[in-house]
C-alpha cells in the first residue's frame, strides 16, 4: 500500500540507566543505532532520518517520519508440479486438493506458475501490513539484546540483565505513548534530567522536542557529538587563557564526553617542582588516573596546569578546582618519590631481579627471555652491520625498568622510564633510546623505531615471543590472542619494511629457535610462525589498497625478506597499470597450464636450429635481448623496472600464440617450444607468478 504524510510519525526510543561504562558508551550507541536500523529494515518500515543520542545515563534514538504501518505485500505460494496436480482426465489429485485447502480456496482458484525449470500450481495471497506500534517494542528489545556487552548483570530481584541497572524507558510514536516492558521497567513518555541540576521527570509530548527539552529544562546535552564539540571548545579556550596548548588525546576526549551530561571546564594547577620528574610520568598520573588534559607551552614543554571537565555548573568553581588539585597532588608526589628512589641504583642492578619474574611457565623467566633476546639481537645487528656491542647492551637492559617503582605504579611507562634511567646512569644515547623504542609500534598507526638499535631490539623481542608461544602450541584463534602475537608480527614486519632492513625471516626464526631449551622444541614452530607472518602481511598490504591477486602472485614465491616482498608487491601493482599487463598475465596463465601438462622434467635449452616459425624466432631473439636487460635489474631488486622491460615482450608473445602450435607432432619441435616458454615464464617468475593476476 502507498503511504502519505498522514501515515508517518516521528519515533522516540530511550533507555535510562545508571551511569554506563564511559569507555564503552560510544560503541554502545553505534551498536544500538545499528540494531534499530536493522530491525526497521527487516520489518520494511521506512523513515526519513535517524538521530542518535548518548549520555552517561541514557541511550536514545529519534526517527523522523517513520511509517506507522507496514505496506501490504503479496505472498506467492508454490504447490505441486502440474504433472502431479492432475490425472489423465484432468481431475485434481490429492496433492492439488490438499494445497488448495491449505490456501483456503478451491482448486479452480489456483494459478499456474511457469518457469524455465518447470510448471507448478501456485496461489498468490495478500498479507496485510502490521501496525508499527506493534513491532517497535520487539525491535527495541532485540537491539538491546544484541549490544556488545561482555558481562550483563542482574539488579535487585529482577530477572532482566543489562550492563547497568535500568530505571526508565520511552517509546513515543508521534504523541502516542507505547507501553511495554523493557528490561523489567514499563515504558512511558517520561525521561529524567541531570542527576544534580534537574533530578526530576520530564514529560516528552513529541519526539521532535526531546533534544531541546532535555537541554533547556533538564540541563542535559543529549547529542554525543555536540557535547564533545562543546567540551573541545571549552578546553581550547581555557588553555588559551593561560597561554598554553591543551594536548587532546582522542580516546580521553571520548571518555570524558561519556562521563558528563552538562560539561564545565575547570583549570587546575600543581607545584612547579613536580616538573623535575619526567613529563611522561606526570602525564600518565593526570590522564590515566584522573582523566585530566595536560598543557604544554610554545616549546612543547609540560606546564604546571591541567584541565578537567566537571559535570556540574557550580556556583563556586574554586572549590571544584581545589578539590581536583588535592586529588592529583598525592599522585604527583608518588611519581616524584619513585623517580628519586629508582635513580639511587643503576638500571643494570635490576637485571638479576628479573629471575623472579615468570614470562611463561614453560619458557622461563623474563631473565631467560632477556638472554635469548640478547643473543638474537647480536645476530640481527651483525646482519645489519650495526654495533653488536650496543645491541647486546640494550637487550640486557631492556626489561630492567620493569623492576622499578615507577613502572610498578605506572605500567604504561615501561620502556619510557628505561630510557630515562639509562641516561641517568650514563649509558650511550642510542642504547637508552632503544629501551623506549623496543615497544614501537605500540598501536596501529604508531611510528616504528627510528634508531638501528631500537629496530634491532624491537625485532628480536617480537621474534622471541612469537617463536616461544608458537612452540607451545598457543596459536591465536578467533578473538583470543593473550600474548598479542598478531600485533607483534605486524609490528616487526612494519619495522623491517618501513625502515628498509635487509633481513631474512625464515633464517632468523631458525636462529631464534636454536636459542630455546631443547625441551621446548621451538624448531618445529618455524614454518607456522612464518606462515602466520605472511598472513599478517596480507592484511598490511590490503590496508594499503593492494589487490588480493597482487599479493597472491608474490606470496607464491614466498620471498624470505619482507623488504624484498614489499618491493615485489610494488612492482606487480605498477605492472597491473600497464597496457600490456592484461595480455601478458593471460599469456602467463596459458604458459602455466601448458607446462603443467608436461610429464617429467621440463626442457631447458633452446636449439636455435629448431626455431622454424618466424614468430618463435622473433620471440627467442626478443627474450634473449630482454633477459640481458633485466638480469642486472633483478640482481639489484629493481623489480618495477624489470617488469617494465619484460612488458615489451607483449607483441611477440601474442604473435607466438597466434602463429605457433606449441604441442607439435614433431617431438623435437615441441620440446624446443616448451623450453622457450619455460624460459619466458622463468623471467617473469623471478618477480612474481603473474599467472595469478586477475585480468
Amino acid at each position: 500500500m502507498s503511504t502519505n504524510a498522514a501515515d508517518k510519525k516521528d519515533l522516540l526510543i530511550e533507555l535510562g540507566t545508571e551511569e554506563l561504562p564511559p569507555t564503552a558508551l560510544k560503541g554502545l550507541l553505534k551498536a544500538f543505532c545499528q540494531g534499530i536500523v536493522k530491525g526497521l529494515a527487516e520489518a520494511s518500515l521506512n523513515y526519513d532520518e535517524i538521530n542518535s543520542y548518548a549520555t552517561p545515563r541514557r541511550l536514545a534514538i529519534v526517527i523522523k517520519q517513520l511509517d506507522t504501518t507496514q505496506a501490504d505485500k503479496s505472498i506467492e505460494r508454490r504447490g505441486p508440479a502440474l504433472q502431479a496436480a492432475f490425472d489423465e482426465e484432468g481431475c485434481p489429485s490429492k496433492a492439488a486438493i490438499g494445497f488448495a485447502k491449505s490456501c483456503g480456496v478451491e482448486v479452480e482458484n489456483l494459478s499456474k506458475l511457469e518457469t524455465d525449470k518447470g510448471a507448478w500450481l501456485a496461489y498468490t495471497m495478500s498479507e496485510k501490513g502490521r501496525q508499527s506500534r506493534e513491532i517497535i517494542p520487539t525491535i527495541f528489545q532485540t537491539a538491546l539484546d544484541k549490544l556488545p556487552i561482555p558481562k550483563r548483570m542482574h539488579w535487585g530481584d529482577l530477572d532482566a540483565m543489562f550492563v547497568r541497572p535500568v530505571h526508565w524507558a520511552i517509546i513515543l510514536l508521534g504523541d502516542e505513548m507505547i507501553q511495554t516492558e523493557i528490561l523489567s521497567v514499563t515504558s512511558s513518555n517520561k525521561t529524567r534530567g541531570h542527576r544534580f541540576h534537574y533530578p526530576h521527570s520530564i514529560t516528552i509530548s513529541a519526539p521532535a522536542e526531546y533534544e531541546a527539552l532535555l537541554q533547556e529544562k533538564g540541563k542535559v546535552i543529549a547529542d554525543f557529538d555536540k557535547r564533545q564539540t562543546l567540551i573541545l571548545q571549552q578546553i581550547v579556550a581555557a588553555a588559551d587563557d593561560i597561554g598554553g596548548e591543551a594536548v587532546i588525546d582522542p580516546d580521553l576526549l571520548d571518555e570524558v564526553t561519556s562521563m558528563v551530561e552538562w560539561p564545565q571546564v575547570i583549570v587546575g594547577e600543581f607545584e612547579k617542582h613536580f616538573l623535575e620528574v619526567p613529563s611522561e610520568a606526570l602525564i600518565s598520573a593526570m590522564k590515566k588516573h584522573q582523566k585530566y588534559f595536560h598543557l604544554v607551552d610554545n616549546n612543547g614543554q609540560l606546564m604546571p596546569y591541567f584541565i578537567t571537565i566537571s559535570n556540574i555548573e557550580s556556583s563556586d568553581p574554586q572549590q571544584i578546582k581545589e578539590g581536583n588539585e588535592r586529588v592529583i597532588r598525592p599522585r604527583l608526589s608518588d611519581a616524584s618519590f619513585f623517580w628519586s628512589q629508582d635513580k639511587k641504583t643503576p638500571l643494570q642492578s635490576k637485571l638479576e631481579r628479573l629471575k623472579s619474574v615468570v614470562f611463561q611457565n614453560k619458557l622461563g623467566t623474563v631473565y631467560d627471555k632477556t638472554q635469548r633476546v640478547t643473543q638474537l639481537a647480536a645476530i640481527i645487528a651483525g646482519q645489519l652491520n650495526s654495533d653488536v656491542v650496543q645491541a647486546k647492551r640494550a637487550a640486557q637492559l631492556a626489561k630492567c625498568d620493569l623492576m622499578s617503582e615507577m613502572v610498578n605504579e605506572f605500567p604504561d611507562l615501561q620502556g619510557i622510564m628505561g630510557r630515562y634511567y639509562a641516561l641517568n646512569d650514563g649509558e650511550d644515547q642510542s642504547v637508552a633510546q632503544a629501551l623506549d623504542e623496543q615497544y614501537m609500534p605500540r598501536f596501529a598507526g604508531d611510528n616504528t623505531p627510528s634508531t638501528v638499535n631500537g629496530q634491532v631490539l624491537s625485532i628480536a623481542e617480537r621474534i622471541d615471543t612469537l617463536m616461544g608461544i608458537f612452540a607451545l602450541g598457543q596459536i591465536p584463534t578467533g578473538d583470543k590472542d593473550p600474548f598479542a602475537l598478531r600485533r607483534a608480527a605486524l609490528g616487526l614486519l612494519r619495522t623491517i619494511i618501513e625502515n628498509k632492513l635487509v633481513l631474512d625471516i625464515p633464517g632468523l626464526l631458525q636462529q631464534s629457535a636454536d636459542l630455546f631449551p631443547e625441551e621446548v622444541k621451538a624448531n618445529k614452530a618455524c614454518d607456522a610462525v612464518y606462515q602466520f607472518m605472511l598472513d599478517r602481511l596480507k592484511g598490511y598490504f590490503s590496508d594499503q589498497s593492494i589487490a588480493a591477486d597482487v599479493f597472491d602472485s608474490v606470496v607464491a614465491l614466498a620471498p624470505a625478506q619482507p623488504l624484498d616482498f614489499s618491493r615485489r608487491i610494488e612492482a606487480v601493482a605498477q605492472f597491473k597499470q600497464l597496457e600490456a599487463s592484461e595480455s601478458l598475465a593471460a599469456a602467463n596463465k596459458r604458459i602455466t597450464n601448458i607446462l603443467k601438462k608436461i610429464e617429467g622434467q621440463l626442457p631447458q635449452q633452446i636449439d636455435k636450429n629448431l626455431l622454424v616459425e618466424e614468430a618463435e624466432q622473433h620471440l627467442a631473439e626478443q627474450l634473449s635481448y630482454v633477459t640481458e636487460q633485466v638480469t642486472p635489474l633483478l640482481a639489484d631488486a629493481q623489480y618495477t623496472q624489470a617488469l617494465t622491460q619484460l612488458s615489451e615482450l607483449r607483441d611477440v608473445v601474442d604473435k607466438f600464440f597466434d602463429d605457433v602450435m606449441v604441442m607439435a607432432e614433431d617431438e623435437a619441435l615441441k620440446n624446443n617450444r616448451i623450453a622457450l616458454l619455460n624460459q619466458l615464464r622463468g623471467q617473469f617468475m623471478q618477480v612474481a607468478d603473474l599467472s595469478l593476476i586477475q585480468t
